[in-house]
């Protein structure tokens, strides 16, 4: 492998992107608009604007010379844009079935997990339960009937990591439903060491969780974030509804992979000395 496309260098693409350049790798990076080529530039990566608004995808672009691809456009769903996403992995697979791209690997999320009062895994049969996790396991079936043994799916977790403080989250909400359902998080640094370790060891045809091992309540979890950063303290009902623990057997099975984040109780104790 020399080369690596990024399609969508956002908050996960971008630090991905970086971390491919400081291992050597040609890193191509795309953009929706321009004003974000000299970012990309700055940090040696190859800048491509790639609009996936239009009815076609830009198959001629260099972007898609590459031995790896990966997907990272967020869906951004609401109701009534499920057609919308779902076009835009179609002409996004009929440009890359003009290229000969080797691998790719598809960022999905764990919501795609309906609340079973239980655990799931990558084994798990699964019926999403919500819109948005119907439109992402139609995404993930479309790309994998395309590209089958070529493609790895990732699913994370809830997200956090710079830009995204979980006591933001609930700061000063009152009577906040299900307080005792368990969290299912990954920190930004075990996003990225996860990914490289998928493609410096080559392993596609799968679909892989990725989830730290570690779920608090919601309560205690975002109710230690918000103290954390002195904002008003959340209040949630003492309940336990609908819920679900994600686990990683794929994860444990092909990589044996350590999270950098196991425990968010020292992780929220580790931000704060870093604001002391």
């Amino acid at each position: 492998m020399t080369s690596i496309s990024i399609l969508g260098c956002g908050w996960y693409g971008l630090p991905l992107a970086k971390a491919f350049c400081e291992q050597g790798y040609v890193v191509n990076g795309s953009t929706t608009t321009s004003s974000k080529i000299e970012v990309l530039n700055s940090e040696g990566i190859n800048p491509f604007v790639v609009d996936l608004n239009g009815s076609d995808v830009p198959a001629e672009s260099d972007f898609f010379n590459c031995d790896l691809l990966v997907i990272s456009i967020p869906p951004k769903l609401r109701e009534g844009q499920h057609q919308h996403y779902l076009s835009k992995i179609k002409s996004l697979v009929n440009a890359i079935q003009t290229k000969s791209i080797k691998n790719i690997i598809f960022i999905s999320s764990t919501g795609i997990y309906p609340e079973i009062n239980g655990e799931l895994s990558e084994l798990s049969n699964i019926e999403p339960d919500t819109f948005s996790g119907k439109t992402l396991l139609s995404a993930e079936n479309i790309l994998r009937d395309a590209f089958a043994e070529k493609l790895t799916v990732i699913r994370f977790a809830g997200l956090v990591g710079p830009g995204r403080n979980p006591g933001r989250f609930f700061a000063g909400k009152e009577n906040i439903a299900n307080g005792q359902a368990p969290v299912n998080l990954i920190h930004l640094d075990d996003c990225v060491e996860i990914t490289m370790a998928i493609a410096s060891n080559s392993l596609y045809g799968y679909i892989i969780n990725a989830c730290a091992p570690h779920h608090p309540s919601k309560k205690e979890f975002y109710t230690e974030a918000t103290a954390n950063i002195n904002l008003p303290l959340p209040h949630f009902k003492d309940e336990l509804a609908q819920w679900k623990i994600i686990k990683c057997v794929k994860l444990k099975e092909l990589l044996n992979y350590q999270f950098k984040v196991n425990d968010w109780a020292n992780y929220l104790k580790s931000e704060v000395s870093k604001i002391l």
